[in-house]
């Protein structure tokens, strides 16, 4: 199967979805259901910013799923106690990643958002290391490629990393098991990857047209605008996280009503950021 896909664009703007992939590896021996497991996808999120491509936008994508390996994720998250050997590379170290880890939310799955155990069976430490080796690494190579690309085009570089989250969190989705999620959420690790100015533009520019909006609660963002968001060098990257429940059912995955308008304002975000410099804000 293709695992990743990419599109070149031709303005400083790049958008990337590591966790709407549908496409489950025969390789993906796992122990639970699979209508359990869906409901830990970015479901649609690619079909929200279908249009970006065509208005110079470069886009990445994943097919895999987010269970199978988290491309938002550092390659150091491995939880061990997985594995039928020893894992030869770096492990995280960090308590903040570790406790994300202990919830089963590594690179690589323990447990669905409501506490499912994924497998049945320990996993083999060249087959983690294929996943990384077919995922993980073409994806983050992708992004990079196209950020690197959009700043040496424009000077600049703006980095949207699209998500979605549920309603209300789960037991082992987050830190913050029950709580009730806004319309959006947007984060920059407190400034540390994107201008805060620039933040506050996408934040406002949701707000203006009804939605509730957080930033940086609960999410601030994670590996991917960790790793490319560079700010002082003109390099922008905001993770945005969009409430399912305004665009599908999360029962039944079905696109609902919500959909054409909130795709709508994803078109003005998406247009209000082709014109933005971020040196000039």
């Amino acid at each position: 199967m293709q695992f990743v896909t990419a599109f070149p664009g031709t303005t400083a703007l790049v958008l990337d979805s590591p966790h709407s992939g549908t496409q489950y590896p025969d390789d993906f021996r796992f122990g639970c259901e699979l209508a359990t497991l869906r409901r830990a996808e970015d479901t649609h999120v690619e079909k929200l910013y279908s249009f970006a491509r065509e208005w110079g936008a470069a886009w990445v994508e994943a097919h895999f799923p987010r269970s199978y390996l988290d491309a938002n994720r550092n390659t150091t998250e491995v939880d061990p106690e997985m594995l039928d050997g020893q894992w030869p590379h770096p492990l995280a170290t960090d308590p903040a990643v570790l406790s994300k880890v202990r919830l089963g939310k590594g690179l690589i799955w323990r447990y669905t958002d409501n506490g499912v155990p994924l497998y049945d069976r320990k996993l083999g430490v060249d087959e983690v290391a294929a996943r990384i080796a077919n995922c993980w690494q073409p994806y983050h190579a992708a992004v990079g490629a196209a950020i690197d690309a959009a700043h040496a085009r424009h000077g600049y570089s703006i980095h949207i990393n699209c998500h979605s989250m549920p309603a209300l969190s789960a037991s082992h989705a987050t830190d913050f098991p029950g709580l009730v999620h806004a319309d959006i959420v947007v984060g920059d690790r407190d400034g540390a990857t994107a201008d805060p100015a620039l933040s506050a533009l996408v934040a406002e520019h949701f707000r203006a047209r009804g939605y509730s909006v957080e930033v940086n609660y609960p999410y601030k963002g994670v590996e991917l605008v960790r790793r490319y968001g560079q700010p002082a060098a003109n390099r922008h990257s905001i993770q945005l996280e969009i409430n399912r429940r305004l665009y599908m059912n999360e029962m039944t995955f079905e696109i609902t009503d919500g959909f054409e308008p909130l795709q709508a304002h994803l078109r003005e975000l998406v247009r209000l950021l082709l014109g933005t410099d971020p040196r000039s804000l």
